[in-house]
């Protein structure tokens, strides 16, 4: 998957084949409209205003609360992007803006877009990362609202998602006990136990994070089968061959490569024999030659925001590996915008 300036007809390519057209200015100043134009249609709640049907600028500032001149500037952006489509005076919502865009569809990304206002902040502080080489720490300082967003944000990337990862991960036959580490709203945990009967989970997480996350949980009314412990995977004891399985999802890029070893050390000695340990992380950037853009990008968002960046198989399976744990071969979830889940099994 790509992002960047797009030809629309046979002398745009030429001018932009031939460098004839100065692309740094599009995929800054251009790009950066873009992106707050659907950020700040969807903080009004333009998108909301249209669940009904067709309605005019007029009628949609009506219901937003907004100017109708300023509203009137916006929506034209909206539909040259795909967003909406125009008829006549009146504006009415694409699929794509229905699917995913609509707070009450079950598909809605919303939550994560308010949260990108605070990590367009982060990324405006690139200069200042590549300067020091100190990364900004996405978790340190964020005040209660930002809290929730980022909570409310990261369960609505997992629509859709959870079913296709609880199939994915194993998890031994009669297993009773999980650990999550870092798993928040609990999304992924609740998913695997109503795969597994018999299996309950304990979801470890920051106190912050357990604090804002825990009335998501409650909503999936699984009572005492998932539950929140608040603490630090990093420096918190797991105990010895005390779960089946222990997932980790999301959660490995904010690590470095010693505290992921360290950390998978521990969870090794917390795994019961037979039990296993699953690693899921976004596609790694190669570090070499051609790599894939949106892994680029990814990895270096998460050095900037977190610790270290995104891991591969390999590097995860090295960490199995230097545990006494058995890493099994790993599974690419395409759909799940190309989830790596590496696996170590603990021998019996």
């Amino acid at each position: 998957m790509r992002f960047g300036l797009m030809a629309s007809n046979p002398i745009e390519w030429l001018l932009v084949k031939s460098n004839l057209i100065a692309r740094p200015v599009l995929d800054t100043q251009v790009a950066g409209t873009y992106v707050h134009v659907i950020m700040a249609a969807v903080k009004v709640g333009v998108f909301d205003a249209l669940a009904d049907g067709p309605a005019t600028a007029e009628k949609i500032a009506a219901g937003c609360g907004t100017d109708p001149g300023s509203t009137a500037k916006l929506l034209p952006a909206l539909a040259a992007s795909g967003y909406l489509r125009a008829k006549g005076d009146r504006y009415e919502l694409s699929p794509l803006s229905r699917k995913w865009l609509v707070s009450t569809s079950p598909h809605a990304v919303n939550d994560k877009l308010m949260l990108q206002f605070y990590e367009l902040g982060l990324m405006q502080r690139a200069d200042e990362y590549l300067r020091s080489g100190k990364p900004l720490d996405f978790h340190t300082g964020m005040s209660d609202e930002v809290w929730d967003s980022y909570q409310r944000g990261m369960k609505c990337l997992t629509t859709g998602q959870t079913g296709m990862v609880a199939k994915a991960v194993p998890v031994p036959e009669g297993a009773t006990d999980m650990l999550d580490i870092g798993g928040s709203h609990g999304a992924y945990s609740v998913a695997l136990c109503r795969r597994h009967p018999s299996l309950r989970a304990v979801v470890l997480d920051l106190p912050d994070a357990v604090r804002h996350a825990a009335p998501l949980l409650a909503e999936e009314g699984m009572g005492d089968r998932v539950r929140h412990q608040a603490g630090n995977a990093l420096t918190d004891d797991f105990g010895v061959e005390r779960y089946d399985a222990v997932v980790i999802i999301g959660v490995a890029h904010h690590f470095s490569d010693e505290q992921n070893r360290e950390l998978t050390a521990k969870v090794a000695r917390a795994l019961r024999p037979g039990g296993v340990y699953t690693i899921a992380e976004f596609p790694a950037a190669s570090g070499e030659g051609k790599t894939q853009q949106l892994a680029a990008l990814r990895d270096f968002y998460f050095a900037l925001a977190s610790e270290s960046g995104t891991w591969s198989p390999p590097q995860m399976a090295a960490w199995q590996r230097a545990a006494g744990l058995r890493p099994a071969k790993p599974v690419r979830l395409a759909a799940s915008g190309g989830l790596n889940l590496q696996s170590g099994h603990k021998p019996r």
